[in-house]
């Protein structure tokens, strides 16, 4: 029955253009000609495709948790841009030095990319029907792990923002907030975001999963960023890492 009613209850039809405009954007933005509203129909694009087409191909229809992380992601991955507006009044980065746009190369970006929509998939097949999900105060500890997250991710970005030069450029080691607990705290928050998604759809293996994909990506991104770090502010940041001893899980790693 659900596959007969599956274009009533989710719009694939919809879903599909919303992932061809998105594409369109994406080579736009690659370009430096995409606008605001161009850049956002690109991650509601992608998160359309995280956190909303999976469980609904798996389910035949919506509810709960995956429309709550829709939401929950756009707000997650939208603080530096909001940071941005409230240190300098607009949206818009500024031109910095291109040494900081620290990166793993290409390949690597991709193979991240495509394990983090992997993981999605693998966790709405795992986890069970979403109907069949509990609801009520069985799930306080995910709204406790959602506002976590947030919390993190606002006051890492924020924190990092106030010692750098156009939000970007970093002119202090930061040690404080999320920065006494780990050096890369937004990391490790985009990575508790994942895992948090995966518990409220009770897919465990598949959050394993996503935390290992991102610590083979963001191991690589967080040793080339240290070691500019230390290039640039040396002996500075070198304690700082011996007062910080983890990367991105307090206590674990």
């Amino acid at each position: 029955m659900y596959t007969s009613w599956t274009w009533l209850f989710w719009p694939w039809i919809l879903s599909i253009g919303l992932a061809v405009y998105g594409i369109y954007c994406l080579r736009k933005h690659l370009i430096g000609e995409a606008n605001v509203y161009e850049q956002l129909a690109i991650v509601t694009s992608a998160f359309t495709w995280l956190t909303l087409v999976p469980p609904a191909h798996f389910n035949g229809f919506l509810e709960g948790w995956p429309f709550v992380f829709f939401f929950v992601y756009h707000y997650f991955f939208f603080f530096s841009v909001t940071v941005r507006k409230r240190l300098y009044g607009d949206y818009y980065p500024r031109e910095h030095d291109p040494k900081w746009d620290v990166s793993p190369n290409n390949l690597h970006r991709i193979l991240f990319c495509v394990g983090i929509m992997v993981a999605h998939w693998l966790a709405a097949f795992e986890g069970p029907e979403l109907h069949l999900i509990p609801g009520g105060w069985s799930n306080l500890g995910i709204w406790g792990l959602i506002m976590l997250t947030l919390f993190m991710q606002y006051h890492s970005t924020l924190y990092l923002a106030k010692y750098s030069e156009k939000v970007v450029v970093p002119t202090a080691v930061v040690q404080f907030g999320p920065y006494r607990w780990v050096r890369h705290p937004i990391y490790a928050s985009t990575m508790l975001l994942f895992v948090t998604y995966f518990a409220a759809l009770q897919a465990p293996f598949s959050a394993l999963f996503v935390v290992a994909v991102c610590l083979m990506y963001y191991g690589q991104k967080a040793k080339l960023e240290e070691a500019l770090m230390v290039e640039t502010f040396g002996e500075r940041y070198l304690e700082y890492m011996n007062k910080a001893k983890y990367k991105f899980i307090p206590f674990v790693y």
